[in-house]
């Protein structure tokens, strides 16, 4: 009887271990400051991974942060990466139409040190969380947000890397940029009609004067929006999923990742 029970004790700590060890994405809201604005980002990792975690900031598009970048953080921390999908626009500041949106993120782009300054609150606010390491750390952003990070890199951002998926390419004026410090993967659809040809080159042309580090990815078909499947599937509108290039950029940023994470 006492054997038994002794079996049965240590039977339970070996379940309960291994129970205890599973992993678990933790996501939660955060509140934080910037300029005296309250914004709300969301974060997402993994419990079971001791120790600081190579981080990734996330940008969201011009929406505002929503349940697509609170998915793309989790998917995130799936892959063992701290994740922090920040907020540019403000606590409560959800535009729903697209009319809203195009105003509320003409804005940032109106005042490039306004959007600079809540994209630096965004990273400062995920460096200082103590499963982060600072020393390991990308952004990456989707639309506004893609445009969202290129600008983070022009700021001199001392972060490993950003990769801006289907992002405004916008020129950066006379502005000089030798300051950029992180490598530079951008994923841009070929077929995308709200990107000038001639802003294309003039940012390629930026980067290489900057002697950026830069991966320029074109994928055939594509045009914008082509990692969102709530953006349809007809090319016609401008914007739209493609299946392959979702995919073929998703590894893309992966191989990025291990590249600047290891070196």
């Amino acid at each position: 009887m006492r054997l038994t029970s002794f079996f049965t004790i240590i039977l339970i700590t070996i379940i309960s271990t291994y129970i205890n060890s599973k992993s678990e994405v933790i996501t939660l809201d955060i509140d934080y400051n910037s300029g005296g604005s309250t914004m709300q980002g969301f974060i997402a990792y993994d419990n079971s991974i001791s120790g600081k975690m190579p981080c990734v900031m996330i940008v969201h598009q011009w929406k505002g942060l929503g349940e697509y970048e609170k998915m793309r953080a989790v998917q995130l921390a799936e892959l063992g990466y701290f994740a922090m999908a920040v907020d540019i626009y403000g606590k409560g500041i959800r535009p729903a139409t697209p009319e809203a949106a195009s105003q509320e993120a003409g804005k940032y782009y109106g005042d490039v040190s306004l959007f600079r300054e809540r994209l630096k609150s965004g990273l400062d606010e995920m460096l200082k969380q103590p499963q982060a390491d600072p020393a390991r750390a990308a952004a990456i952003g989707y639309c506004f947000g893609g445009s969202g990070v290129i600008e983070l890199a022009r700021s001199g951002a001392d972060i490993e890397g950003i990769v801006s998926f289907h992002g405004g390419l916008r020129p950066s004026g006379s502005e000089a940029n030798s300051n950029i410090k992180a490598s530079l993967l951008v994923l841009h659809g070929a077929d995308d009609p709200y990107i000038k040809q001639e802003d294309k080159i003039a940012f390629q042309k930026e980067m290489a004067e900057a002697k950026a580090d830069m991966v320029f990815v074109e994928y055939s078909g594509a045009v914008h929006s082509f990692t969102d499947k709530g953006a349809g599937n007809d090319n016609s509108k401008g914007a739209a999923y493609n299946e392959s290039a979702d995919r073929r950029s998703w590894i893309a940023m992966k191989d990025f990742f291990s590249e600047i994470f290891s070196r």
